[in-house]
C-alpha cells in the first residue's frame, strides 16, 4: 500500500538565487519532483544546485515523514546518505593520508590489515578498493553480521575474492568497508573521530557525521521500521548498524547545506574560504578519470565517485560524460558535480519511507538533466 503525501513546496531562505542561470529554467525541478511525489514514489525531498560558488536552487518539497504521523518536509531536515558515505566520509580520508604521507594508493591491503596476507588477497591495493576493482563481491551475508562486531570483522577478513584484483568490476560495500577499517589504522582514530576532525569541522560541516545526537537526530528524515521503531536518525543499512552505525560504507547524515559545503570546495579545487583543505593535486588525483572493466566496454570511476558506469544514471543527459562525477545512496540521496561548469546537483530524499517501495533513479536524472540545461546550454 503507497502513502501519499500531501505536496508541499518550501522556497529557499537566506541564500536567495544569484543571476547566474535562468531561475524560470530550473523551476522545472519544482514540477518533476511535484509529480513523483503524487505518484507516491519518494513522501519527499530537498534540492540544492550550486553554480561556481552560488546557490541558485533550494527548495524542500512533501514530507519529512508519513508515518506514524505527517511532518512537512523543511530544509534543515537530516537525511541518511548511505552510500555518499563513500566518497565523502571515506574516500576523502584516504586522500587525507595520502596527503599526509600515511598511505600510498599502491600500498597493499595486507600491509594494513595483516589477515590479508595470504595468496588470493596479496595483490589486492588501496587503488583496487577505492575503484570497486579489488575482486570482492558487493555484500557478504548478514548473517556474517549477527554475532558482533568482532566476529563481523573477523568473517570479513576471511572473504576470498571471486576474481584477480583489476580484472572485474563490481560495485562493493565490502571493498569501503575495508577502506574504513585502513582509514583506522593508518591514522590512529576510529572513522567517525577521523571524519569529523580532518573533515567535517574543517569545513564546518556542523550538520555532518556518524550517529546524529539530541537536536540534529530529530530532525532527521525517517526511513523504514527496525525491530518494531521507526529508524530517525539510526543508519538504515542493516550491515553498518550491526558495525555500530560507524562504516566505511554507509552510516553517514548530512543536510543539504552541508554538502554545498563540500561540493563547493570540490569544485574551487580544495579551496576552502581562503584556505587549503585538500591540495589541487590532491582533487586531480581524487576525481580524474580511472578505466575499469565492463561488460561491454570499459566504464570510468573516480577514487570515490562514479563517472560513466551503469550507477551513473543520476548524471541526467546534459552533464559532460567522463568529465563530471558523483554518486548516489540506497535511501534516495545523490550528489553530482561538474568541474567544467562549476555546477553541483544535490538531491536528498528518504524514499525508503515508509515502507521500502519508493523509487528515485529517474527522479534523479530528470533533476539533473533540467539542472544541466539551465546552467550549461545558456553560457
Amino acid at each position: 500500500m503507497r502513502f501519499l503525501a500531501s505536496i508541499a513546496i518550501v522556497a529557499a531562505v537566506g541564500g536567495a538565487p544569484r543571476a547566474r542561470a535562468d531561475k524560470a529554467d530550473l523551476r522545472g525541478i519544482d514540477d518533476v519532483v511535484v509529480a513523483a511525489i503524487g505518484r507516491g514514489e519518494l513522501p519527499g525531498a530537498v534540492v540544492l544546485v550550486l553554480h561556481r560558488g552560488d546557490i541558485v536552487y533550494r527548495r524542500a518539497f512533501g514530507q519529512r515523514s508519513l508515518l506514524p504521523m505527517k511532518t512537512p518536509m523543511d530544509l534543515a531536515t537530516l537525511f541518511d546518505l548511505a552510500s555518499l558515505t563513500k566518497p565523502i566520509a571515506t574516500a576523502t580520508a584516504i586522500m587525507l593520508l595520502i596527503e599526509a604521507g600515511k598511505l600510498k594508493l599502491t600500498d597493499k591491503l595486507s600491509d594494513h590489515l595483516p589477515a590479508f596476507r595470504r595468496k588470493e588477497t596479496e595483490d589486492i591495493t588501496v587503488e583496487h578498493l577505492l575503484l570497486h576493482t579489488s575482486g570482492f563481491i558487493a555484500d557478504n551475508p548478514l548473517a556474517d553480521y549477527q554475532d558482533g562486531r568482532a566476529k563481523a570483522i573477523e568473517r570479513l577478513h576471511a572473504l576470498k575474492p571471486l576474481a584477480p584484483p583489476g580484472t572485474k568490476f563490481v560495485y562493493s560495500d565490502v571493498g569501503y568497508l575495508l577502506l574504513g577499517e585502513i582509514v583506522e589504522k593508518a591514522s590512529g582514530m576510529t572513522l567517525d573521530r577521523f571524519t569529523n576532525e580532518r573533515v567535517f569541522t574543517p569545513l564546518g560541516m556542523s550538520e555532518t557525521g556518524f550517529l546524529p545526537r539530541g537536536a540534529l537526530k530529530e530532525r532527521a528524515a525517517p526511513t523504514q521500521q527496525r525491530d518494531g521503531r521507526w529508524m530517525q536518525g539510526e543508519v538504515h543499512d542493516p550491515r553498518a548498524h550491526a558495525l555500530g552505525g560507524v562504516a566505511g560504507h554507509a552510516g553517514l547524515f548530512s543536510t543539504a547545506d552541508d554538502l554545498a559545503i563540500y561540493a563547493r570546495m570540490l569544485l574551487n579545487q580544495g579551496q576552502h574560504r581562503g584556505t587549503s583543505f585538500l591540495k589541487q593535486e590532491t582533487v586531480r588525483l581524487m576525481t580524474a578519470p580511472r578505466q575499469v572493466p565492463g561488460k561491454k566496454a570499459p566504464g570510468l570511476r573516480t577514487y570515490g565517485w562514479d563517472m560513466l558506469t551503469s550507477f551513473s544514471a543520476n548524471r541526467g543527459e546534459v552533464f559532460p560524460k567522463g568529465k563530471s562525477f558523483g554518486h548516489t545512496g540506497f535511501t534516495g540521496t545523490s550528489l553530482w558535480l561538474d568541474p567544467q561548469s562549476g555546477a553541483a546537483v544535490i538531491f536528498l530524499s528518504n524514499r525508503v519511507h515508509p515502507d521500502g517501495k519508493g523509487n528515485v533513479t529517474k527522479l534523479r536524472g530528470q533533476v539533473a538533466t533540467i539542472a544541466g540545461r539551465a546552467l550549461l546550454e545558456k553560457r
